[in-house]
């Protein structure tokens, strides 16, 4: 009663988004007959014999290792006497419906991979209930369609499930749980819905519904169930991303839940690779054979042998790297500082440049302000510079203005700042420096100029300089950038005004000459 219950409740919650595909019909034939007990096993071998192709794959199998029992089976009828109706009828319905799937566009889906870990989980499930001594004739055909959802769902969502099978595996995320948000279903459910509604045996559907949750599987479906769940991971050891973890995790559960010792489950997990692989081609998924763990662990401890590197090697080869990326971010360091330079300099003068200079500006402003100090602007340019250049040529020109530069720039402190502000005229900021210390500079600046002999041809050149100076602070007149400039340069425009070689310096509501 609870399985019908069961099956009805899925069933409403699938049919909004999924249509089930209808069963082959061949597996009808196939689970027909072996309803019929009078006839079974002579139905069944008929149905199988009509289809050549399957009769061939279904004697390969028979007399492979995994199923074999003493001498070689030559017929279908000589098979289901040594194997079982259950064993063949099993082995035909997965031959039969790995087939039909195979044929349905399921977006993209990759159904190789899917068979190939399908067939995988089969191999190691029939492997595993033998060696347990589980006495469940199904178990093959059951773990071979435990994930048969999946493939169900990606024919009717596409690419959009697609994409949420890359998004489970790159981030590790529980695909039920994306499935179950998604669609309000998982794949569990839809395998149990598809096969009970092609009338499979409850003893095939019930494990499938619980094969990711053994644990709440009711009994005796439990321990069929575990073995599912274990298979698709062994399965995945193989067919995954993530072999090294996985198999640790299968050689655990082998030892803690099903008593294998250590060497035991190394073993089995190498019989799993074996045997699927001579399965997988049976199947006629390729002929690419399924290398075992303990040859894959070979293959890994081969390259490390290759590589036949110390950790001491390891260690100096690090250090030299070390010291190679530590001399390259110097040598990187001192280009952007040289690039720095080469942006912010005056190219004739060595001087800091108008851009510099407003930049520069902005943030002494800022700090004057954070810290409630002040700062200082000398705005000043040579008197009658067009003359000198008129007389003597712009060659004399500039190497007067190169001569006042070097003289100010030695003239003044570390932290302050001269920058040709353009032409002849030229800035200096000073830091940390009230009204009355502008004042003191900029005179000491004009006799500075005034005694700088610049030869040219044998002949001495003298200038001087006219200046305007001015005063920041939080709490002063001049509230901005824009407004210390225009200050200073009207303090210079004074000075010139008023006869030249002289300096302004301009203070809120006041003038001081000097």
């Amino acid at each position: 009663m609870q399985t019908n219950e069961n099956y009805r409740l899925i069933q409403q919650l699938i049919s909004k988004e999924l249509n089930l595909p209808s069963p082959p019909a061949i597996a009808v034939h196939i689970l027909n007959a072996v309803q019929k007990d009078d006839a079974a096993l002579t139905t069944l071998g008929d149905i199988i014999a009509a289809d050549p192709a399957l009769t061939a794959k279904m004697l390969q199998v028979a007399n492979s290792s995994l199923f074999a029992r003493n001498g070689k089976v030559t017929s279908i009828n000589r098979a289901m006497s040594v194997l079982g109706t259950n064993t063949i009828k099993n082995i035909a319905l997965s031959f039969v419906i790995a087939a039909e799937f195979n044929e349905i566009d399921a977006g993209g889906f990759n159904h190789d991979l899917f068979w190939r870990h399908s067939v995988t989980a089969a191999v190691a499930a029939e492997l595993l209930s033998k060696a347990v001594q589980l006495q469940y004739h199904d178990i093959f055909v059951t773990s071979l369609l435990q994930d048969i959802g999946m493939l169900v769902i990606s024919m009717t969502k596409g690419e959009e499930y697609g994409a949420m099978l890359k998004e489970a595996q790159a981030s590790n995320l529980n695909l039920l749980m994306l499935e179950s948000k998604k669609y309000g279903f998982d794949h569990q459910q839809v395998g149990y819905a598809l096969l009970t509604d092609w009338h499979l045996p409850e003893s095939i559907c019930t494990p499938i519904l619980y094969h990711h949750h053994p644990e709440k599987a009711p009994e005796p479906d439990d321990q069929v169930a575990a073995i599912l769940q274990l298979s698709d991971q062994m399965a995945s050891v193989y067919t995954g991303a993530k072999p090294a973890e996985l198999a640790r995790d299968c050689q655990q559960n082998l030892q803690e839940k099903f008593n294998f010792t250590r060497v035991q489950a190394l073993d089995f997990l190498d019989s799993v690779a074996v045997n699927s692989s001579k399965m997988i081609s049976t199947f006629e998924l390729g002929s690419e054979e399924i290398k075992p763990y303990s040859a894959l662990l070979q293959q890994a401890n081969a390259e490390l042998a290759k590589l036949n590197i110390s950790n001491e090697q390891l260690i100096l080869e690090m250090l030299e790297a070390k010291d190679k990326a530590e001399k390259l971010n110097c040598e990187l360091q001192d280009a952007n500082t040289r690039l720095k330079e080469l942006v912010y300099r005056d190219g004739l003068t060595g001087l800091y440049n108008h851009r510099y200079f407003q930049e520069s500006l902005a943030n002494e402003i800022a700090r004057a302000n954070r810290y409630q100090s002040s700062v200082s602007l000398i705005m000043f340019d040579i008197d009658f510079f067009k003359k000198v250049n008129d007389t003597h040529g712009h060659p004399a020109g500039d190497l007067v203005l190169m001569n006042i530069a070097k003289a100010v720039t030695n003239a003044v402190r570390p932290c302050d700042i001269v920058a040709r502000y353009g032409g002849e005229e030229f800035a200096v900021i000073l830091p940390e420096t009230n009204a009355a210390g502008a004042k003191v500079f900029a005179a000491r600046l004009r006799r500075c100029v005034e005694g700088i002999a610049t030869l040219v041809e044998g002949q001495y050149i003298y200038v001087t300089v006219s200046a305007g100076a001015t005063t920041f602070s939080p709490k002063g007149a001049i509230s901005s950038k824009d407004a210390l400039i225009e200050t200073a340069d009207r303090g210079l425009y004074l000075s010139k005004q008023n006869g030249r070689n002289q300096i302004t310096v301009l203070e809120p509501e006041k003038t001081l000459n000097g």
